[in-house]
This record gives structure tokens, C-alpha cells and sequence, in this order.
């Protein structure tokens, strides 16, 4: 079994910051890209951002410059380092990884969700 956990959500204001975590956890052998998407209500999920296992990276065009996303292989872990936030980001995050298990099966995996609300 493979978990994604995700923590680092909350309220802030407008022009604040605030570091989204995703742990993955299980049987796993090997994790590829890891990504983070969004959801506002009313919306389809989108793309925030993503980075491969080498560290290559891309964004959406609304976050480049002001989020950051980064991964440590050796935990298993991604970041999202969000600043000048904007009500727009309002959203729920999802954090995403396409990895073997240990049984060499390919999958893609989701964490459950951190709401993050941008407002004064």
C-alpha cells in the first residue's frame, strides 16, 4: 500500500506565504515525477506545479515567480513553497506522484487534499 500525505494548509492573507509538505509512504521502490494540483470550487483540477526525479521543473503560468516546488528523494517528499499568495489561489492542493511499488507495478497516487483560503 502506498499513502501520500499532505500538510501545510491553512489561512492567510493576501501577499502571505505558506509551505505545502507531501510525504509518500508504503511499499514503494521508486518515485518519478511529483506534481501539485488545485481545485477551486466550481473548477476542474489543474496543474500548479511539477518536478521530475532529476529536478527539472514547470509551472502554470498563474504561479511562475511566486511558488516554488521542490522534492527530497531520499524522504520520499515534495514541497510547494507558496508566496505572494493571491485570493485566486484559493483552492484545495493535491499532491500527485507516478512511482513503481515494490512489486514493480507503475501507478499514479493522490494525497487527499490541504485546503488553502488566501482572503483579509
Amino acid at each position: 500500500q502506498v499513502q501520500l500525505v499532505e500538510s501545510g494548509g491553512g489561512l492567510v492573507q493576501p501577499g502571505g506565504s505558506l509551505r505545502l509538505s507531501c510525504a509518500a509512504s508504503g511499499s514503494i521502490f521508486r518515485i518519478n515525477d511529483m506534481g501539485w494540483y488545485r481545485q477551486a470550487p466550481g473548477k476542474q483540477r489543474e496543474l500548479v506545479a511539477g518536478i521530475s526525479r532529476g529536478g527539472s521543473t514547470n509551472y502554470a503560468d498563474s504561479v511562475k515567480g511566486r511558488f516554488t516546488i521542490s522534492r527530497d528523494n531520499a524522504k520520499n517528499t515534495v514541497y510547494l513553497q507558496m508566496n505572494s499568495l493571491k485570493p485566486e489561489d484559493t483552492a484545495v492542493y493535491y499532491c500527485n506522484a507516478e512511482l513503481w511499488d515494490s512489486w514493480g507495478t507503475k501507478g499514479d497516487y493522490w494525497g487527499q487534499g490541504t485546503q488553502v483560503t488566501v482572503s483579509s
